[in-house]
């Protein structure tokens, strides 16, 4: 009795494991590649800009964690990244301590008033 129920279920077991979902594949185009590598080359170059150690006083200073704004650089989306980016290389060589965090301050407040992170209230 228990052996033909056990039969039974383990049989449809069997069939159901065999059913596997079609698998999809696509080519992945070179610009896509290439954007991916600008994104994290441009990730790196700010997160730098935000290890020296007066940019990090500085965010202090300000309220904001370094970590936290590591972590929020990191889930910029391409055209933030590239406006601060841009607004980074501009700042003069040596100098620019001030400049940075200000810029990192304003893109971290536009996204805070748009509800997009929420930084600036503990978790």
């Amino acid at each position: 009795m228990y052996s033909r129920i056990f039969i039974t279920l383990l049989s449809g077991i069997l069939v159901f494991a065999t059913l596997t979902p079609p698998a999809s594949a696509a080519v992945v185009s070179t610009q896509d590649v290439l954007s991916v590598e600008n994104r994290e080359a441009r990730i790196a170059s700010i997160q730098s800009s935000l290890a020296r150690e007066d940019v990090r006083a500085a965010l202090i200073r300000h309220g904001v964690q370094p970590g936290h704004a590591q972590a929020r650089v990191a889930s910029l989306t391409d055209e933030e990244l590239a406006e601060l980016e841009g607004q980074i290389e501009s700042l003069p060589a040596g100098g620019g301590a001030l400049a940075l965090v200000g810029a990192v301050f304003v893109v971290l407040l536009i996204l805070e008033l748009t509800g997009v992170v929420n930084i600036f209230h503990s978790p």
